[in-house]
């Protein structure tokens, strides 16, 4: 039985210096010491020795087994290393190579007009202020002069949550929250995403943005309104554009307005853009109304004010040339690059 354990141990020497991966080990292992291995099939022929035999024959095939588990224990730890050698080898980075350059992206063209605004506006002395886009309907309409039973709150073109709570419809219900909490004079602009219950199609959606402003102090006249919107359609559509205010209807508002500006694609001269007209619509406005100023506890003998709202997805239309605003929301790479 000895000399059969030596035949193993000198076998297994051979074969765990030409083992070259961690498979190849585990094999030896099965072979060696498995249920079915030449060790255990050796140690089970103990039975037919005598009882001097066996202590002797025990303690050697013990120290075979113990032999032949170290030895796999210290090969696996040597093929392990060898693999972390060649790995670093393999996978040596040149830290002095150029790297990778990276895309780098860009504004979303409807951001790109958002900040453009807010910069213009900031530096005309208004301040941003902010609201919730969940909004109560006394904040969206009864304060804006929309009583209950206006068309505007009709459930079909709003989107409501319960009969008292709805996705605002407008950034106007900012106005009402600071003008609440702050006396004039006030100085402010709202851009942010607004609601209605409208048919996606080229010109229409049901979330778009709006940037809408306020204005309340001693003194101030429509001439002020007017003058300011100038700035404005000089910064957004060039430098010899003119606008033109045609009256209108607003609850909120008391006189309000539509304006154009001089179509930016023909001047004035009238194309396909303006449709020969001339000019273009890009907003409303008006003075702001004295039953909004007295909800707010705003005296209108003593304040006036007035407010507009610009549509940011038709402002970019008109400065990117771009005829579907379907196209600022597909998140086509192809097109968002363009800007």
């Amino acid at each position: 039985m000895r000399e059969k354990l030596a035949e193993i141990k000198k076998a297994f020497e051979e074969k765990i210096e030409q083992a070259k991966t961690q498979d190849g080990i585990e094999n030896l292992r099965v072979e060696f010491l498995g249920k079915k291995g030449l060790i255990t099939g050796v140690m089970k022929l103990m039975g037919g020795l005598s009882p001097e035999e066996r202590p002797a024959a025990g303690q050697a095939a013990n120290d075979v087994r113990a032999f032949v588990e170290s030895r796999i224990a210290e090969r696996k730890k040597e093929l392990r290393q060898l693999e972390l050698e060649r790995s670093l080898e393999k996978e040596v980075i040149d830290v002095t190579m150029p790297a990778t350059p990276a895309a780098q992206g860009s504004l979303h063209p409807l951001n790109k007009v958002t900040e453009e605004m807010k910069r213009l506006f900031i530096g005309m002395g208004y301040e941003v202020a902010e609201g919730p886009e969940v909004e109560y309907d006394y904040y969206n309409f009864e304060a804006l002069n929309l009583p209950e039973g206006h068309p505007a709150r009709d459930t079909q073109d709003t989107f409501y949550i319960t009969d008292k709570i709805l996705l605002r419809t407008q950034t106007s219900s900012v106005q009402i929250h600071v003008m609440e909490h702050k006396k004039p004079p006030i100085r402010i602009i709202s851009p942010g995403k607004v609601y209605r219950a409208d048919n996606l199609d080229a010109t229409h959606s049901p979330i778009f943005h709006q940037l809408e402003g306020l204005v309340v102090d001693k003194g101030v006249t429509m001439g002020d309104l007017k003058g300011t919107l100038e700035v404005y359609a000089k910064a957004m559509f060039g430098e010899n554009t003119k606008i033109r205010l045609r009256p209108h209807h607003f609850p909120f508002t008391e006189p309000s307005a539509e304006v154009d500006v001089t179509c930016w694609g023909c001047g004035g001269k009238g194309c396909r853009i303006c449709k020969g007209e001339g000019w273009v619509e890009v907003l409303g406005c008006g003075m702001v109304h004295p039953d909004v100023l007295r909800r707010c506890d705003i005296d209108p003998e003593v304040y006036s004010g007035f407010a507009f709202g610009i549509g940011i997805e038709r402002t970019a239309l008109a400065r990117y040339g771009v005829s579907d605003l379907r196209q600022f929301f597909e998140n086509d790479v192809r097109f968002l690059g363009q800007f």
